[in-house]
């Protein structure tokens, strides 16, 4: 097969969601991987992908490059940063932003690569990391046609279902900040509906399994519901799939970009204000289905 349809690619960033989409690249691409922990470097190396010890190391020779980081900050550390993989970037090489960073954000990136003459596909993901490791991702797109042909061997890889929503960088957050106001209200809703539940005596694993497929269910029910519920037994914390700071950020996001475009999002508000309070609750590196203790605490006062 020819470079253009087995590019070397560098996934920078392997936590929650770059792990597994790494994984699963590596398992089909060459690949190079960065993570500033180790341990999580040294497990994608057992696993045929190439160990860098920085951004730029990992990009050095990549064709394409998948940014799988949490927030602009880090965007920025990974490519403009010290040793960050802008410097030695070839031009007509693809920067995928698969980050949710917001539309401005995504637009001042691609422009800051373009003056190095690299291309810039705004594709930030959905799914969680199951489906990552499946190829099984949501991938809404912003890019030129050139881009996203070049692109398209390693998206996918990663894609079932890959919406191409406009020719520039920053469509593609807009429309994940759609995705996340649903996402973030909806799993806000869970945690009222099982904190009603557990004040009005009910068990609450007998409410999510009666009604995750009903008219009142949705994904992010039946998908977190499960594990609110196990965040009231005794043992281990859940699994963190997805920290609640990740909605602090987007909810932030969403709340931003709408009052910029001056539409009202009550609801998308009411659920920012409930991250932020599990946040300064100290749950900020937990699972996000842990916020629903913010609402029913595991024990209440007067029990």
């Amino acid at each position: 097969m020819s470079a253009q349809t087995r590019p070397h690619t560098a996934v920078l960033g392997l936590g929650a969601m770059g792990l597994p989409m790494a994984r699963r690249l590596a398992g089909e691409l060459p690949v190079s991987v960065y993570d500033i922990d180790a341990d999580r470097r040294a497990a994608l190396a057992a696993e045929g992908a190439r160990e860098a010890a920085s951004p730029a190391e990992a990009a050095r020779d990549a064709d394409v490059v998948v940014l799988a980081v949490r927030d602009q900050a880090q965007v920025e550390g990974a490519l403009f940063g010290a040793n960050g993989a802008a410097e030695v970037l070839r031009p007509g090489s693809v920067v995928i932003l698969t980050s949710t960073v917001g539309p401005e954000a995504a637009r001042t990136t691609a422009a800051r690569l373009a003056e190095r003459g690299v291309l810039t596909v705004d594709a930030p993901v959905s799914g969680g990391p199951v489906r990552a490791g499946n190829g099984d991702l949501l991938i809404v797109v912003g890019a030129e046609d050139v881009a996203l042909k070049a692109a398209r061997p390693v998206l996918d890889l990663l894609a079932s279902t890959l919406t191409v929503v406009g020719p520039r960088a920053g469509d593609g957050q807009a429309m994940k900040a759609v995705n996340q106001l649903l996402a973030g209200v909806h799993i806000a809703a869970a945690a009222e509906a099982i904190a009603l539940a557990r004040g009005l005596g009910l068990d609450p694993g007998t409410v999510v399994e009666s009604l995750k497929h009903g008219a009142a269910g949705s994904f992010m029910f039946a998908d977190r519901g499960p594990r609110m519920v196990e965040t009231y037994d005794d043992g281990p914390e859940p699994e963190v799939k997805s920290r609640l700071d990740i909605f602090v950020k987007d909810m932030g996001i969403v709340t931003g970009i709408a009052k910029d475009a001056h539409v009202p999002v009550p609801l998308a508000a009411a659920a920012e204000q409930l991250y932020l309070l599990g946040e300064r609750a100290g749950l900020g590196a937990r699972d996000d289905s842990s916020v629903v203790t913010v609402l029913s605490p595991k024990s209440p006062e007067g029990e």
